[in-house]
């Protein structure tokens, strides 16, 4: 599968969504990627597209958009080699046919707010978050590395489309890099909420209100439901 060509229409959706990852200050070096799955002949998983290890997504052009394998690390298109941390989106992308898309980031807030021990877990203040998301992330402590050990993935990945890794970033899954793309702001969001309401209620000695459990449950059970309704109003 050598004789594989880049399309051009993936390669700058993928380009454009970095440099809006760069620009909302995601990007900090070469680390951080997108992975795009497109449909093949021949390979029932489709392909990923993807920038080769070794170039920021601020940096990064057509040129280092390279085509990968899903089930195997297989280079079907281009010569530099993707990072250790494309296991993670070939193991997402296979047990995940709905997903096409994932984003990895090292998220300033998020990593201060885990490594703080502030929080142990993310509540959820706002009512976009669960609708938005449409299940809950999992949070990850930071002695388990599923980008060089993908064993554990297997045993999370169908109940949620955000990994929250202690120390490390975060990684947003979408059916399109848009989807993907939102989630991720749409937890960077939160996170920055979380830790300014905490903040806000210790200094005032009260208490951060949280939604309810069983509100959030029901938010993320019917969030297409909801997103669709919320437009419909918007229209009327």
């Amino acid at each position: 599968m050598r004789d594989l060509r880049l399309d051009p229409d993936v390669v700058e959706q993928i380009l454009t969504y970095a440099r809006r990852l760069a620009a909302r200050g995601y990007v900090h070096n070469q680390l951080g990627n997108i992975a795009v799955r497109v449909a093949q002949a021949d390979h029932p998983h489709g392909v990923i597209y993807t920038k080769h290890a070794g170039i920021s997504l601020e940096d990064a052009s057509a040129e280092h958009i390279v085509i990968t394998d899903v089930p195997t690390a297989a280079l079907l298109y281009g010569t530099r080699p993707t990072s250790i941390g494309h296991q993670l989106n070939r193991e997402i992308l296979r047990l995940r046919p709905d997903v096409g898309a994932v984003i990895h980031v090292h998220h300033d807030e998020t990593i201060a707010l885990f490594a703080s021990r502030a929080v142990k877990e993310l509540r959820v203040l706002s009512l976009e978050f669960p609708l938005i998301m449409g299940a809950p992330p999992v949070v990850l402590p930071s002695h388990i590395d599923v980008e060089q050990d993908v064993g554990p993935v297997g045993g999370f990945i169908q109940g949620t489309n955000a990994i929250i890794m202690e120390n490390h970033g975060v990684t947003t899954l979408g059916a399109t890099l848009a989807e993907a793309y939102y989630r991720l702001n749409t937890l960077a969001a939160e996170v920055r909420r979380v830790a300014q309401a905490e903040t806000l209620a210790a200094a005032a000695r009260t208490e951060v209100a949280y939604l309810s459990t069983d509100a959030v449950d029901f938010m993320y059970r019917n969030a297409r439901d909801l997103q669709f309704a919320a437009r419909d109003r918007q229209g009327m």
